[in-house]
């Protein structure tokens, strides 16, 4: 049995790989960017600061809608306690990946369901662990060369194809690394739209 479609599904984002994701799971979707302001405030703790982005997307999308179920979502990195960020260029990218070399540190997504017109929010975040390997100097210059970093909080992408033999293991989600949690989405999305599926218990809406 699939996933349950919604015929006003937004996804508050214009990131392809939240895209993919989606589609992966066969959900049916329009997207409508968010405008909400991202910078960080150093005061919040992660798991706080990833799940309060993550629905200020879903609201600022839902405030311009009569009616629909908005996703919002928020992918940071965190090493040794500090949030890392997209970089700015690619000497930042290269810091980044020389801070982050043989080292692990924690990625946070968090998602946030919202219904209008009776909003009803679920938000959800995720952890998972990762562990990379110790990277030379002429991988990380071929990498940011590429383009692909300058996206990406903590300046790769585990998905990309030449980003993905960084990381030498992980603990957790790997889909959650990537950009959305597949099965706590899935499961919450089934819950949110009142249709309870064997196997996603442990789902309560805020």
């Amino acid at each position: 049995m699939g996933i349950v479609q919604h015929p006003f599904f937004i996804l508050a984002s214009r990131s392809p790989r939240r895209q993919q994701l989606l589609r992966q799971i066969g959900l049916r979707f329009d997207c409508i960017p968010s405008t909400v302001d991202e910078r960080l405030d150093e005061t919040v703790p992660p798991a706080e600061h990833v799940a309060i982005l993550a629905e200020r997307k879903a609201r600022d999308v839902a405030s311009r809608l009569e009616s629909g179920i908005i996703v919002g979502a928020d992918t940071i990195v965190v090493h040794e306690g500090e949030i890392i960020e997209k970089p700015t260029d690619a000497e930042d990218a290269a810091r980044m990946l020389r801070r982050l070399s043989n080292q692990r540190h924690d990625v946070y997504t968090a998602f946030s369901l919202m219904d209008v017109p009776s909003w009803r929010v679920l938000t959800r975040h995720v952890r998972t662990e990762v562990h990379f390997r110790a990277l030379m100097d002429d991988e990380i210059e071929t990498y940011i060369a590429s383009g692909s970093p300058m996206d990406k909080a903590g300046a790769y992408g585990i998905q990309d194809d030449f980003g993905a033999v960084f990381v030498k293991h992980i603990v957790g989600d790997y889909y959650n690394v990537v950009g959305l949690p597949l099965c706590d989405f899935y499961c919450a999305f089934r819950h949110f739209t009142n249709n309870r599926h064997e196997g996603c218990d442990g789902f309560e809406m805020a």
